[in-house]
């Protein structure tokens, strides 16, 4: 009878898969579960755990961690979409405009319009990313400016009241069963996004692209139609992204998403999205936005002014992408 074997190779191969395993991906939840003790301690007397301000956190993200679905396909394929900002606004405001001129179609108007917006710069974005080659980070930020200028001259720097109802009950104030509309929304969209980018080929194809474009295409992968289909899919989110800010803020104008950039890229770089391609994270990227939703919030009962706001949220990007390029390096 032979002896038993002893369990130290077992233990040893253990310890070598954890020293081995990628811990950026725990980063985000560890990072969520540290910002959120520090403020239930230090604002324990200034409403931070109430049920109204919690919920009130999730609704503020709902638009942030839309956007960041887009922007997780875009970064995984290896590009970036600078102009989301611009493209919520001009979203929101042909969204607008359309249901003002279509009262009796309202809702259907405006859905079509602010959708089409989206995919309008997507469509723009990704035609010169992909069959003109141009980097799409010069791309995206000329289409940043180029957008932002619609937005501002399409109404004179006037807001466009969003009245009809029905459209702001769907995409802003509604609720069903009880659950608010804005949070449907977001696990819908995190739900659908999750499922195509890990269980279909369209996935898998996005993750190969920017991991390697050129052995992609021995592959039989089409790259150019798969950097068209990013930038569609980010102009597509960040376009129901302005609907939702337009339906909860019952209004439509040319500063919607402005600020928005920086926090969707901390949310998708900080939920364990590589900024070089090959690997992204819808989870991830809502816990980030969430988690940048609740330091924004304690950080405003703390009482820090928005340029300080603004300081902590730029350490955190930078301590993001250190992190990133450190996994890069591996």
């Amino acid at each position: 009878m032979t002896a038993p074997q002893s369990a130290a190779p077992t233990t040893t191969s253990l310890l070598a898969r954890l020293s081995g395993a990628n811990l950026q991906q725990y980063v985000v939840y560890v990072g969520f579960l540290a910002i959120f003790l520090f403020f239930a301690v230090v604002l324990r007397d200034s409403g931070f755990l109430t049920q109204r301000n919690l919920i009130n956190i999730i609704l503020q993200t709902a638009p942030v961690t839309i956007m960041a679905i887009g922007l997780v396909f875009a970064l995984s394929a290896g590009e970036i979409d600078l102009s989301i900002g611009s493209t919520v606004a001009v979203s929101a405001l042909g969204g607008a405009m359309a249901m003002a001129a279509f009262p009796q179609a309202a809702l259907l108007a405006g859905i079509g319009a602010g959708l089409g917006m989206g995919l309008l710069v997507g469509l723009v974005n990704g035609a010169l990313v992909a069959y003109l080659r141009l980097p799409s980070f010069l791309v995206t930020l000329a289409t940043m400016g180029l957008f932002a200028g619609v937005a501002r001259s399409l109404t004179q720097l006037r807001s466009i009241p969003v009245t009809d109802p029905v459209f702001t009950g769907l995409f802003g104030s509604g609720n069903l069963f009880g659950i608010p509309s804005l949070v449907i929304w977001t696990i819908a969209a995190v739900a659908i996004g999750h499922f195509i980018f890990r269980q279909t080929k369209y996935g898998a194809h996005v993750l190969a692209t920017g991991d390697n474009a050129r052995a992609a295409m021995v592959t039989g992968i089409k790259v150019p139609r798969v950097r068209l289909s990013v930038f569609l899919i980010s102009g597509a989110m960040a376009g129901l992204a302005g609907l939702l800010y337009s339906g909860r803020l019952q209004a439509a104008k040319y500063t919607l998403g402005e600020t928005d950039l920086m926090t969707v890229i901390a949310a998708v770089i900080v939920g364990g999205t590589l900024l070089h391609g090959g690997k992204g994270s819808i989870i991830g990227a809502l816990v980030g936005s969430l988690m940048m939703g609740m330091l924004n919030n304690g950080l405003i009962l703390m009482g820090l002014s928005v340029s300080d706001q603004m300081i902590v949220r730029g350490l955190i990007i930078l301590i993001a992408v250190a992190v990133s390029l450190r996994e890069t390096s591996r």
